[in-house]
């Protein structure tokens, strides 16, 4: 089923810590997420079901991919080459990359689209500006600053169903990187037909082992002046 309304956000108040993607903005319609914390209240939704906003703490954890869930009861309509933005009720950490990924479902959404095997790829990421690794200048402190991220879905993009993921690394705390990550269903149109070459293409988990230099980072005292978020680069729809 898709969702083509326009959708009201309906979410109680979140306990206080860390965060979790709550709704989706597409063209001005705003599509609402799934309500971890009051199941009963959440509406049907374009996002993956998830347990919490705690932290998934290693990269081989299976809730790295999407944090829980599996399917959707809805999808969103975008078009290739138009924005999405994804919305967070509550961040609190200032130092991170953000990553955006997406995956092309081999058919239907449901249990043929779980995102599995080798067809992960980013279209977006935001690590960190300069050189002080001790600062807030990092992807995710602009999430902390204005709770929402956009980004555009590649031009050229071959028209299909596709999962997006949004992915926080949080590296406040030395060497103990938190992921938070979710995922939506998505409909991509357009007359585009580029697809990733393999070189671009990673399986979630494992997109990067746990001792990557961008997960497991001291910001405080590893005497580092740059990073590289892990996962490697962005595709943008023309390699």
């Amino acid at each position: 089923m898709r969702f083509d309304a326009l959708a009201t956000l309906v979410l109680a108040p979140l306990v206080a810590g860390h965060g979790a993607v709550t709704s989706y903005i597409i063209g001005g319609t705003e599509y609402p997420g799934y309500d971890g914390f009051n199941p009963s209240l959440s509406r049907p939704t374009i996002q993956f079901q998830w347990p919490n906003y705690d932290p998934t703490m290693t990269v081989s954890d299976i809730k790295m991919r999407c944090n829980g869930g599996s399917s959707a009861a809805l999808s969103a309509p975008i078009a290739a080459g138009q924005n999405i933005t994804a919305v967070w009720k509550q961040w609190t950490h200032a130092q991170g990359p953000v990553m955006v990924w997406m995956y092309k479902c081999p058919g239907a959404f449901g249990s043929s689209c779980k995102g599995e095997g080798k067809g992960w790829f980013k279209i977006d990421q935001y690590g960190l500006v300069g050189s002080s690794l001790n600062s807030e200048n990092w992807g995710t402190a602009l999430v902390l600053r204005n709770l929402k991220w956009t980004s555009k879905i590649p031009s050229n993009l071959a028209p299909g169903n596709y999962l997006i993921r949004h992915e926080l690394l949080a590296l406040h705390q030395a060497n103990t990187p938190q992921f938070y990550a979710e995922c939506a269903q998505i409909v991509v149109s357009g007359s585009g037909s580029a697809t990733p070459p393999s070189d671009y293409l990673y399986s979630i988990p494992v997109y990067a082992p746990q001792n990557d230099p961008g997960i497991t980072v001291d910001i405080y005292n590893g005497g580092r002046t740059s990073y590289t978020p892990p996962g490697g680069n962005v595709w943008s729809g023309f390699q």
